[in-house]
């Protein structure tokens, strides 16, 4: 009877952590809607790390609303990593089912099928360490982050907050970093390049995405855009 009441006390107590965290986070959704995020999940997780690593790594970020990000760039990132983004609400399954099925063939390895959504809730809330439980988090929070902010807040935030290197986070940064200009300046070429650098931001350099950003253009052509 011990060892069962030990249970249901450390389940309680799980569940009050579990609920806590939705309520913190649906309350953070909310004020998102008109507020920039003065600082994210993915960002205190890079400075921890840094700091446990005993480096020292400046954070740039410089939110900016999406009238001043390129048009460019938005599209090339939406063809680049969520080409339904505007018809799905949030995950995308079609694709999804699409990565399952490719996972399956010899020598392929699933590739990742997150949305735009998805990858927002997972900067502000979350960190990028796998697991399920990151996963259950994700997929959860996601539907209320399409119901509470919409598309195109959705759009703006991602834009702003999505890691593009070392200590750079979002698309004014970004601009600043690697082509001495502002998100709004942005090129067609350009932001085919920053789109492409997205998968792998601590390893990719948009100066070495010469295939993947031509792929990103075609793609970009092909949506009308």
């Amino acid at each position: 009877m011990r060892w069962r009441r030990h249970l249901r006390w450390v389940l309680g107590i799980g569940l009050s952590l579990v609920l806590s965290f939705y309520g913190l986070c649906l309350l953070g959704l909310g004020a998102l809607r008109v507020v920039p995020p003065p600082l994210t999940m993915v960002q205190l997780q890079r400075s921890v790390e840094a700091w446990w690593a005993g480096r020292e790594v400046p954070r740039r970020y410089q939110y900016v609303p999406l009238a001043q990000i390129a048009d460019h760039l938005a599209h090339a990132v939406v063809a680049a990593e969520d080409a339904r983004f505007f018809t799905h609400w949030g995950i995308d399954w079609h694709e999804l089912a699409q990565a399952r099925a490719r996972a399956q063939q010899p020598q392929r390895p699933m590739r990742g099928a997150s949305t735009l959504t998805q990858q927002l809730v997972k900067n502000l809330f979350l960190t990028t360490h796998r697991s399920y439980l990151r996963k259950a988090l994700e997929y959860t929070l996601t539907p209320c982050a399409e119901l509470v902010l919409g598309k195109q807040r959705i759009l703006e935030l991602y834009l702003n907050v999505v890691e593009w290197g070392p200590g750079v986070y979002g698309a004014e940064a970004a601009a600043r970093v690697y082509y001495q200009t502002s998100a709004a300046a942005l090129t067609r070429e350009q932001a085919a390049r920053l789109a492409a650098v997205l998968p792998a931001p601590r390893t990719r350099t948009p100066q070495r995405m010469d295939a993947a950003s031509a792929r990103i253009l075609t793609r970009m052509r092909q949506m009308g855009w």
